[in-house]
């Protein structure tokens, strides 16, 4: 399998696509929709309580079948079967890559170097539980005797993004009488901000670093300390009620003062970005209570099941990967954009971006050679009618093709007037829109001055997936983060590269330790950059 990888153009499936890609030179949507009256049943999947229309794309039933077979070529089935074996999959760390693992229910087995790690999945999560129901029931207290309303996650990239995602999606089922708040930027504002009008008494910070020493998380973590040291008189035995760790650095969590009972792990076949269902979600479980946080972890696990035993063409995950393997690599899209019309989904856009971006962001394959092929692309996103009031003008009418997922709900979490059917409708809306335009005629028709015409044609034939589910619940929610996880390692598997390292996280993180130092050393220091960073550096420390 490995030197099929390496040649992803030289396949006889990517051969076939490039020969069928001109067919759509001539075609476009309308006359595909016009040939094919059923189309719009045709191309479409409902699965495990998601239900996704992908007739809206630049695709006829023959391109599904080349787009399967250049899965089949790849080896996604091999690649599938392996993550779930635990195999060693991230092979530049020689890690396996078993996220699957914190979502799988009690009774199974996941087996990483000989070890079944999933009743170590469910001995953490039965900490976590008990732990987050003595906050939420007021049964901790604090150093003052007084109970936790106040939860600051600190935490930056994965043990982050996945919880602050998690908090707003899952607000509507968060307790309300509690604060949630999240601190990842090492720019002092953010922890200012988060902690400004908070009592330290009430407050507890959960700091997120699997080895305790990530820069960011732990110059917050001290700033969180002095805070509270600060508000509580000074006594350092406060630390062990107002701290909890999400680590594997016992020593240093100590060290920190925080209590070691109050230390929740994970392991390293878990990646950052694919986090937030561990002990990284501690935050979320305590928002949402540990049942809901197990209805979420059942989406996840459905979610994957799917994944792993779905035929191709009719798998969710396979099919949205291979359609943006389709137009990133013979259509030349760079960006995808994701659309939530759902107010609480506000920050997913975010969240996929590590998630995809750190993924597949990659310039070599397994081998370590030279992808053939463009690899991930941009995706981006806004929530709901708001950018459509913004860069939905780019994407009608502009010289880009961006292919877009929207998702939406039949069901509004918060039943007010007409404002759902008003929302649903322009999701249904513009994806006709993108797909359909509107032409000269039409414009004409309407009785537009000669000179505005131009302007306010359409072209159409614009491509947009619709993902719809029944509500916003926290199963849902785990069911549309693995969606875009194996989405994600389907793309990766076509083109045959390690989605689960972050090396481009590095270089950048090492100079920065070069550059604190001069920044900081009162004595002028020898400067041995570039003559751009030497200028900025000396610039700096004369006007700090």
């Amino acid at each position: 399998m490995t030197s099929q990888l390496s040649q992803l153009t030289e396949r006889p499936s990517w051969k076939a696509l490039q020969s069928h890609r001109s067919l759509f030179n001539e075609k476009n949507l309308k006359e595909l929709f016009a040939q094919d009256q059923d189309r719009g049943k045709k191309m479409s999947l409902d699965a495990i309580g998601l239900f996704l229309d992908f007739s809206k794309n630049r695709i006829t039933e023959e391109t599904v079948q080349l787009l399967v077979k250049l899965a089949e070529e790849s080896g996604l089935r091999e690649r599938i079967d392996s993550m779930f074996r635990g195999d060693k999959i991230n092979i530049s760390e020689n890690r396996a890559v078993l996220h699957v693992a914190l979502r799988a229910p009690k009774g199974e087995k996941m087996i990483v170097d000989g070890e079944d790690v999933v009743p170590k999945v469910h001995e953490v999560l039965e900490r976590m539980s008990c732990f987050a129901t003595s906050i939420r029931s007021g049964e901790w207290k604090g150093y003052s005797g007084k109970s936790i309303k106040n939860i600051i996650n600190i935490g930056i990239g994965g043990s982050d993004l996945g919880p602050v995602m998690a908090y707003e999606a899952l607000r509507f089922y968060s307790k309300r009488s509690m604060n949630f708040r999240f601190v990842s930027n090492v720019d002092a504002t953010d922890f200012v901000e988060a902690t400004r009008d908070l009592d330290p008494s009430e407050t507890l910070f959960i700091v997120s670093s699997k080895t305790f020493g990530t820069l960011e998380t732990l110059t917050n973590a001290h700033s969180a300390r002095d805070w509270l040291l600060k508000g509580m008189g000074g006594d350092s035995k406060a630390v062990a009620k107002h701290f909890a760790a999400v680590s594997t650095n016992a020593t240093k969590v100590a060290e920190f003062g925080i209590d070691t009972a109050n230390m929740f792990g994970f392991w390293d076949w878990v990646g950052g970005r694919y986090s937030m269902d561990s002990a990284i979600g501690l935050s979320t479980m305590i928002a949402i209570g540990p049942e809901h946080f197990n209805e979420m972890l059942a989406g996840f696990h459905s979610m994957d099941e799917h994944f792993r035993t779905a035929p191709f063409e009719k798998n969710l995950p396979v099919l949205l990967g291979l359609l943006s393997v389709w137009y990133n690599n013979f259509f030349g899209a760079q960006t995808v954009a994701v659309l939530p019309y759902d107010q609480y989904l506000k920050r997913f856009p975010a969240y996929l971006q590590q998630l995809t971006m750190e993924s597949n962001g990659k310039h070599v394959t397994l081998e370590g050679t030279a992808v053939s092929a463009e690899t991930g692309p941009i995706y981006w996103g806004e929530p709901g009618t708001n950018g459509q009031h913004s860069f939905y003008q780019l994407i009608h009418q502009g010289t880009r093709l961006i292919p877009c997922d929207f998702i939406t709900f039949y069901k509004g979490l918060n039943p007010l007037g007409r404002h759902h059917d008003l929302l649903v409708s322009n999701v249904f809306a513009q994806a006709e829109a993108l797909a359909f335009g509107k032409t000269k005629e039409q414009v004409q028709a309407e009785g537009t001055p000669e000179t505005l015409i131009p302007h306010r044609v359409f072209e159409g034939n614009r491509p947009s997936n619709i993902l719809l589910a029944d509500s916003l619940t926290p199963e849902t929610l785990g069911k549309l983060v693995a969606l875009y996880e194996h989405n994600v390692f389907t793309q990766g598997a076509i083109w045959g590269i390690d989605s689960f390292d972050q090396w481009g996280v590095e270089l950048g993180k090492v100079l920065a330790q070069k550059i604190i130092p001069e920044l900081e050393n009162p004595i002028e220091p020898p400067l041995q950059h570039d003559s751009s960073t030497n200028n900025l550096i000396s610039l700096y420390r004369k006007n700090r």
